[in-house]
This record gives structure tokens, sequence and C-alpha cells, in this order.
């Protein structure tokens, strides 16, 4: 297979050199007859990557898996896993290669990372391809989330491979090219420890240390602080996930990252109508993952990356368990913490409003806390749409609150909150609260139906509908032109959405 020059990527390959043990060395399968689907130049240029040159033939072969840049050492990761509570020893990347890291010009360490490009020893009866439709709705969706500021894995390309997948129907193949702060999970731990050596958990924990959370290294016991990092990041990940409505729907142990960035968007999807129980995954029949459970499952991921990092912090395991349990147990307070502070960006309140609960009161919770609770009660009595809900909330305050008012059957207990929310608010004017809510709660999210019909075509060889999806989630909170139909949800339906991994 030949190479492409290294000034291209300029690989590192700090995780092959490290972490012996926690990879298999592979290559990629190749396509027939590769096509550019889509090309984020935007992130190409922020990790000083030559946009020309990807754009050209020998730079489209290496997002294809044609060529192997210089430099490169592509490996499967290895990684065990809870996947719907049932631990799986043996994992890893069945379809997936990771082919090295490059320094961003901003001093960040990233890897650049397939998916879609052919069996592994990992695959486990798999074929290891990928079809057009979930590779672009992990493009889709991520760059939404990044536009929305939630940490996650960006998408660099997807390229159209040329081959077909059998799926229920023969679809058209494609590999996705994706960047993250690593691809390190919760998984990764579990597979070293299951294996029964130390060692290497000791050296994962510390490379992970290194490259994520240097900070902690000086700690006196750098272990257990880097544990709490990883909870505390996990913490105010779930919140920004919950505050702009979205659901992963597979958050197995595999999927949760050490760096707290969101990953592997499968049967992902944003929430519309508010309802805690939604579920989006096709297979999740019991509500596991549905949106009002991820902080709980998010705590219990971290629970199992506390057991192999017990020997790491201490020689006597019950000294460990109680230090790491002390650190798991401050997860909901954190959490609650992210929660409630976007939650008061999003409702136009200042950082603390009304002091707290009466001494005298048990029972009693902050009155910006009671607020925030009691809309999202009013939101669930009628389905409101969770979106467009905060985001016409502000109008509530220029006189422009009739949409609003009529989303709820009971209007006069939304004029009760409403005079309860002005009255927190206080003498701050209305406009700039009105103006600084918009900065926060977005107009545009990408909707599962303008999702499925810009994949449906993409598959079908229009990529325009998907284009201009991308276009407006990459802007979600500015008004534009010839948009209205990307911020109107989706008539009732008879059946619930779902949506699939894509394996």
């Amino acid at each position: 297979m030949s190479t492409i020059p290294r000034s291209l990527f300029g690989f590192d390959n700090s995780f092959v050199r490290e972490l012996e043990g926690l990879y298999e060395p592979w290559q990629p399968a190749g396509s027939s007859r590769p096509t550019f689907l889509a090309l984020n130049r935007p992130l190409a240029a922020e990790l000083g990557l030559d946009v020309a040159t990807l754009e050209r033939p020998e730079g489209l072969d290496v997002l294809a898996g044609n060529r192997v840049p210089e430099g490169a050492t592509p490996v499967a990761q290895a990684y065990a896993g809870h996947q719907f509570g049932s631990f799986v020893p043996r994992l890893g990347d069945g379809r997936a290669l990771l082919l090295g890291e490059l320094a961003a010009p901003d001093g960040r360490r990233v890897d650049v990372h397939f998916k879609g490009s052919g069996r592994t020893p990992f695959a486990r009866g798999g074929d290891g391809k990928a079809a057009v439709g979930p590779m672009l709705r992990e493009y889709v969706i991520s760059e939404a989330m990044h536009a929305l500021g939630v940490p996650t894995t960006r998408s660099l390309a997807v390229v159209g491979t040329g081959d077909h997948v059998l799926r229920e129907t023969k679809l058209p193949g494609a590999i996705l090219t994706r960047v993250a702060a690593s691809h390190l999970r919760v998984g990764t731990f579990q597979y070293a420890a299951q294996a029964g050596d130390t060692g290497l958990v000791r050296r994962l924990t510390e490379y992970a240390i290194d490259r994520h959370y240097p900070e902690v290294a000086d700690e006196e016991h750098p272990y257990l602080a880097f544990f709490t990092a990883v909870v505390d990041a996990q913490a105010a990940l779930i919140a920004r996930w919950m505050l702009v409505g979205f659901v992963h729907g597979v958050m197995n142990t595999d999927n949760m990252t050490i760096s707290g960035e969101t990953i592997d968007y499968g049967p992902c999807a944003f929430m519309e109508a508010f309802a805690p129980g939604t579920v989006f995954s096709s297979i999740d029949h019991a509500g596991r993952y549905a949106y009002g459970n991820q902080p709980y499952l998010a705590q219990w991921d971290l629970a199992r990356l506390a057991e192999p990092l017990v020997p790491l912090v201490d020689e006597d395991s019950d000294v460990a368990v109680a230090a790491l349990t002390t650190v798991l147990s401050t997860f909901p307070a954190r959490y609650s913490g992210y929660w409630l502070e976007g939650m008061r960006a999003k409702l136009g309140l200042p950082t603390a409003v009304g002091g707290p609960p009466a001494e005298d009161d048990a029972e009693a919770v902050a009155p910006d806390v009671a607020l925030a609770n009691d809309l999202m009660a009013l939101f669930q009595a009628d389905g409101v749409d969770f979106t467009l809900g905060f985001r016409r909330l502000a109008g509530a305050l220029t006189g422009e609150d009739r949409w609003l008012r009529d989303q709820f059957t009971d209007c006069e207990a939304f004029d009760g909150w409403a005079a309860r929310w002005r009255a927190l608010l206080g003498d701050h004017d209305p406009q700039q609260v009105a103006a600084a809510m918009n900065r926060v709660n977005p107009l545009y999210i990408p909707r599962n139906e303008r999702v499925e019909q810009a994949l449906t075509a993409a598959t079908e060889g229009d990529m325009a509908p998907f284009e201009r999806l991308v276009e407006v989630v990459r802007a979600p909170f500015d008004e534009q032109a010839d948009a209205e139909l990307y911020a109107t949800p989706a008539a009732p339906a008879g059946e619930p959405y779902r949506t699939f991994c894509g394996t």
C-alpha cells in the first residue's frame, strides 16, 4: 500500500508506543470507487491540515483507506464493556481503526480515527463496514453538538466507498473519519483489568493522566485525583446533554470517554416533545438509556471505572474502595450543580437568586431550583417542544408569549409560573435578559424528521438536503433566512421515532 507525505498529517503514535496490549495492528480494507460525501473544511483548517491537499485524489485516497499516510500506524483498539448492563470482556474496534495522533496548532493532541474501514480482529462476525446514512448521521449530530457547546468528537470527512453493505437491504457504503481528544473509554480500563495485568492498568492510567489531566500528576493521591477529574468531566457533559434535550441511546461503558467528550453517535437523537422517558434506540426495549435516566447511568458507568483503579489507589482494597466510593458519591451534586448553572442561563436568571431555602424547612428547595423543576413539569404535562419552549420563553419578556401560552392546557398555571419567574428576574432589563437567553437557547437542532429526510436523500445520491441541514445546525442560536422548516417540530406520529446503530 503506497504512502502519502508526512506533511499532510504529521502523525504521532503515543498510544501505540506506550500501551502495547491494548490494540492490534491492522490495515483498512480500502474503497473501490471513493467519492467525497462530506469534508469538514473548517475543522481541517482548525487542525492545521492542508485542505487543498485533502481535496485532491491523494487526500481522498487516505480518507477512503486506500493509502496510509507516512507516519501512521493503524491499529484496532481493544476494550471491554458493559452493554445494557451485561459485561462483554472483549469488544474493541470491530470496524474502526486509529490512524494516529495529530498535534493541532492550538497545542491539542487529537486522534484521527476511521469508522467503517473493514473487519478487524474484534469484528465478532460483523462485516466491518458502514452505510452512508449512519455515517452522515454522526457527522451532522456531532457538528450540531459542537455548535451547541457540548464536548464531542468531531467528524472530519465522510467518504462513499463505491461498495455496498448488507443490512435489512443493500445500502451504499461509507467511511467516517473522526477526531477526538482520545478514544480512551471506561471499557479500555475494564479490558486492561480483566486481563489481570495491574501494570497495564497503571500504564493506561498514567497515560490518561498525561494526556487529559496532567494537573493531577503531582497530587498526593494522583490516581484518586484522576478518578475525581473524570467524574467531574462526565457530570458536566451529561448536564449539557440534558440541557439541549440530547438522548445518546447507548450509554454502555465502551461509549463513555475518559476525556468527557460525547462519542459513538449511533441510535441518538434530540428529544422534541418533553418526556423524561423518551427512548430512541430500537433495541432499548426497557428504556434503560432513556433521556431521564442518563445521569443515573453515567454514575453507574463511572462505578465500573472505579473498579480497575482499586489496586492503584491503595494497597488496602477496603481503603481504596471507600475512597473511590466517596468520590463517586459526589456525582449527583456535581451533575446538579452543572445542570442548575445551565438552567439558570436558559431562564435568564443571575448566578444566584432568592437565597437558600429556609433552614427550618428540610423539604424546601432553592427558588431557582423549584422554578426550573416546575417549568419542566409544565412542559411534560403538555408535551411542549423542549427546544422551542425555551427559545420562545424569551418572548414572554418582550410581549411575544402567545405561542408559548398556547402550548399549555392550563394557561393559568403557566401564568403563575411566569409571575414567579419575573419576580426572580427582578429589575434586570427584559430586552437584555431575552437577548442573553437567545444566546444559550437554540432555535435549530437536528430535528428527527429533517435528519431522516436528509439521510434518505443522501443514500439516494442527493446531498443537497444534508448540506443544508449541516449549514443550519452550525449556527443554532442565530435566526436564519429561509430556515423556518428546521425550527418546526414534526407532526404527531402514530409510532415513536426509532434509530439504529448501523451495524
